[in-house]
C-alpha cells in the first residue's frame, strides 16, 4: 500500500467519526500525503510506524492492519484526485539530485502585512537559510480584503521596508535579495484591482483569481484575460483547486498555455500540499505548448518553505525544461524578463 492510499483510508474513516477522533484520523491523513517522507510499508518493514508524523498507537495499529492485509482502496473524489504525495516527491527527486540545486529563489511568500503568519523580516530570513539569492514578497492586494488585502498607499510603505532588509542583508554579506511583489486579485475579466502606476514599481506582480472558484463551466476566457492584462507577469495558482475542498476551474488549457508563451508570461506550480496547482498531468500540456513556468511554494508562515519539494517534483516529472522555470534564472535574468515584459505591454 501506498502512503496515498494510507492517506485515503484514514480520511475516509475520518468522514463517520466525530471531535477528537475526526481531528486525528485527518491530521493522520494529511501526514500521510503532506509530510511523510518515506513510504510507510517500509518504515513499518525497519522501524516503528509511530515514529511517522502524527500516528499515534491506535492510528498504527489500523495502519499495519492495512499492511498486512490490504483491503480495496475506493478511488478518490474529484477533490482528492492527481495530487503527490511526500515520499512521491522525494523518490521523483532522487533522480536528478541536480534539479533542486538549480532553484534561486521562491516568487510567492506572504507576510504580516496581509494574512501570513510571519513578519518580512522572518520569511526573509529563513529563505537565507535555505540558501536563496532571492525570494519576492506578494502580499494581498485591497480587492481581498479577506485576506488581509492592503491598497496603493499601504504597498509604497511596504517598498520602504523591503529596502531596509536588503540594506541590512548586504550590511550582513548575505546573497539574498527581497523583491517587491504582489498578489493581484484578478476579476472574473482577468483585470486587476490596483493602480498601473503602482504596478510598475515592482520587480514581479503575480495575478490571481480570488472568486466564483467552484463554477463548472469551461472558464478559457477569464484565464485568457488575466494573461492579456499588461501588469501580469505571472498566473498564480491557476487551476485553484483545493485538496478536499473543489475540483478548480475548467479550462482549455492548451490554448492557456499556448497564449502564455506567445505573450512570454509564466504560469505558476504552486507548491502548496493543498493545492499543487498546477498538477503533473496539467503540465504535460503546459510543456508541449512551451510556456515558462514559477515553482513557488505560497508560503504564508516560515515551516511552509519546505514545501518546494512538491513544485519541483511537478516540473521534474512533468519533464519542463530548466530553461522555462523563470526562478532556476539568476536574480538579474529574472528582473531583466519582467522588465521585457513592461517594454513589450508599453508598445502594444
Amino acid at each position: 500500500m501506498s502512503n496515498a492510499d494510507i492517506g485515503e483510508l484514514l480520511w475516509r474513516e475520518s468522514e463517520d467519526a466525530e471531535g477528537q477522533r475526526r481531528f486525528a484520523l485527518r491530521r493522520a491523513a494529511r501526514a500521510a500525503l503532506h509530510l511523510w517522507p518515506e513510504e510507510a510499508a517500509a518504515v513499518a518493514a525497519s522501524g516503528e510506524i509511530t515514529s511517522l508524523p502524527y500516528v499515534g498507537p491506535r492510528i498504527a495499529a489500523r495502519i499495519e492492519r492495512w499492511l498486512a492485509e490490504p483491503p480495496d482502496v475506493p478511488a478518490p473524489p474529484a477533490t482528492r484526485r492527481g495530487y503527490m504525495t511526500r515520499a512521491e516527491a522525494v523518490r521523483i527527486l532522487g533522480r536528478d539530485p541536480s534539479w533542486a540545486r538549480r532553484l534561486r529563489g521562491d516568487l510567492q511568500l506572504h507576510t504580516t502585512f496581509s494574512d501570513g503568519g510571519a513578519t518580512l523580516d522572518q520569511m526573509s530570513e529563513a529563505a537565507a537559510a535555505r540558501g536563496y539569492d532571492y525570494v519576492a514578497i506578494t502580499d494581498h492586494t485591497k480587492g481581498l480584503p479577506i485576506a488581509g488585502g492592503k491598497d496603493e498607499i499601504a504597498f509604497a510603505g511596504q517598498a520602504a521596508q523591503i529596502a531596509a532588509r536588503n540594506l541590512e542583508l548586504e550590511q550582513q554579506g548575505a546573497r539574498l535579495r527581497v523583491l517587491r511583489g504582489i498578489e493581484m486579485n484578478l476579476d472574473l475579466k482577468g483585470e486587476g484591482d490596483m493602480d498601473p502606476a503602482l504596478l510598475r514599481t515592482l520587480d514581479i506582480v503575480l495575478g490571481a483569481f480570488h472568486s466564483k472558484l467552484r463554477e463548472r463551466d469551461d472558464r478559457t476566457d477569464r484565464y485568457l484575460g488575466a494573461l492579456r492584462n499588461p501588469d501580469v507577469h505571472v498566473l498564480a495558482h491557476p487551476r485553484n483547486r483545493m485538496f478536499s475542498r473543489r475540483v478548480g476551474l475548467g479550462a482549455d488549457w492548451r490554448r492557456v498555455a499556448e497564449l502564455a508563451a506567445e505573450l512570454d508570461k509564466a504560469l505558476e506550480i504552486d507548491a502548496t500540499p493543498d493545492r499543487q496547482d498546477l498538477d503533473v498531468e496539467t503540465l504535460a500540456i503546459v510543456r508541449e505548448a512551451g510556456c515558462r513556468v514559477a515553482i513557488d511554494t505560497d508560503s504564508h508562515s516560515v515551516m511552509e518553505l519546505q514545501f518546494v519539494d512538491f513544485g519541483l517534483a511537478a516540473a521534474l516529472g512533468a519533464a519542463i525544461p530548466a530553461d522555462r522555470v523563470v526562478n532556476f534564472m539568476p536574480r538579474q535574468d529574472l528582473l531583466a524578463w519582467t522588465a521585457s515584459l513592461r517594454e513589450r505591454a508599453s508598445r502594444a
